[in-house]
Protein backbone atom coordinates (compact mmCIF):
# COMPACT_ATOMS: atom_id res chain seq x y z
CA UNK A 1 0.00 0.00 0.00
CA UNK A 2 1.79 3.04 -1.18
CA UNK A 3 1.02 6.59 -0.11
CA UNK A 4 -0.10 5.72 3.42
CA UNK A 5 1.60 7.32 6.41
CA UNK A 6 3.41 4.96 8.69
CA UNK A 7 2.19 4.90 12.29
CA UNK A 8 5.11 2.84 13.53
CA UNK A 9 6.59 3.95 16.87
CA UNK A 10 10.12 3.88 15.45
CA UNK A 11 9.30 6.72 13.04
CA UNK A 12 8.25 9.12 15.83
CA UNK A 13 10.82 11.69 16.97
CA UNK A 14 12.41 11.11 20.35
CA UNK A 15 10.59 12.90 23.16
CA UNK A 16 12.54 15.29 25.37
CA UNK A 17 12.77 14.24 29.04
CA UNK A 18 10.59 16.18 31.44
CA UNK A 19 13.23 16.16 34.19
CA UNK A 20 16.99 15.99 33.99
CA UNK A 21 19.48 15.59 36.84
CA UNK A 22 22.36 17.97 36.18
CA UNK A 23 24.42 17.35 39.30
CA UNK A 24 24.54 14.92 42.18
CA UNK A 25 23.47 11.32 42.37
CA UNK A 26 19.86 11.13 43.68
CA UNK A 27 18.48 7.85 44.91
CA UNK A 28 15.38 6.35 43.28
CA UNK A 29 13.40 7.37 46.37
CA UNK A 30 14.52 11.00 46.03
CA UNK A 31 13.59 11.04 42.35
CA UNK A 32 10.19 9.54 43.15
CA UNK A 33 9.57 12.22 45.78
CA UNK A 34 10.54 14.95 43.32
CA UNK A 35 8.28 13.58 40.59
CA UNK A 36 5.40 13.31 43.08
CA UNK A 37 5.79 16.94 44.19
CA UNK A 38 6.00 18.23 40.62
CA UNK A 39 3.00 16.16 39.53
CA UNK A 40 0.93 17.40 42.48
CA UNK A 41 1.90 21.02 41.83
CA UNK A 42 1.05 20.79 38.13
CA UNK A 43 -2.31 19.13 38.75
CA UNK A 44 -3.67 21.97 40.91
CA UNK A 45 -5.48 24.81 39.21
CA UNK A 46 -3.71 27.94 40.37
CA UNK A 47 -6.17 30.23 38.59
CA UNK A 48 -9.18 29.28 40.69
CA UNK A 49 -10.42 31.94 43.10
CA UNK A 50 -11.27 30.37 46.41
CA UNK A 51 -14.09 32.70 47.39
CA UNK A 52 -16.23 29.85 48.68
CA UNK A 53 -14.37 29.94 51.99
CA UNK A 54 -14.59 33.70 52.40
CA UNK A 55 -18.37 33.92 52.20
CA UNK A 56 -19.12 30.82 54.25
CA UNK A 57 -20.75 28.83 51.46
CA UNK A 58 -20.14 25.16 52.15
CA UNK A 59 -19.04 25.79 55.68
CA UNK A 60 -19.71 22.87 58.04
CA UNK A 61 -21.45 25.31 60.38
CA UNK A 62 -24.01 26.00 57.64
CA UNK A 63 -25.25 22.41 57.98
CA UNK A 64 -26.58 23.07 61.48
CA UNK A 65 -29.87 24.70 62.30
CA UNK A 66 -30.03 28.03 64.06
CA UNK A 67 -31.53 27.78 67.53
CA UNK A 68 -35.22 28.50 67.88
CA UNK A 69 -36.19 31.84 69.40
CA UNK A 70 -37.29 31.98 72.97
CA UNK A 71 -41.00 31.29 73.32
CA UNK A 72 -43.19 34.28 73.79
CA UNK A 73 -45.51 36.62 71.99
CA UNK A 74 -44.48 37.25 68.38
CA UNK A 75 -41.58 34.76 68.61
CA UNK A 76 -42.44 33.48 65.17
CA UNK A 77 -41.36 36.83 63.67
CA UNK A 78 -37.77 36.14 64.71
CA UNK A 79 -37.62 33.03 62.50
CA UNK A 80 -37.25 35.09 59.33
CA UNK A 81 -34.53 37.39 60.66
CA UNK A 82 -31.53 35.13 60.45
Amino acid sequence: MTGEASTDATDAPAAQPLLRVVSGNPTPEELAALVTVIAAASSTDAGVDDESDSNGWGSPAAMHRAPMPAPGPDAWRQLGRR
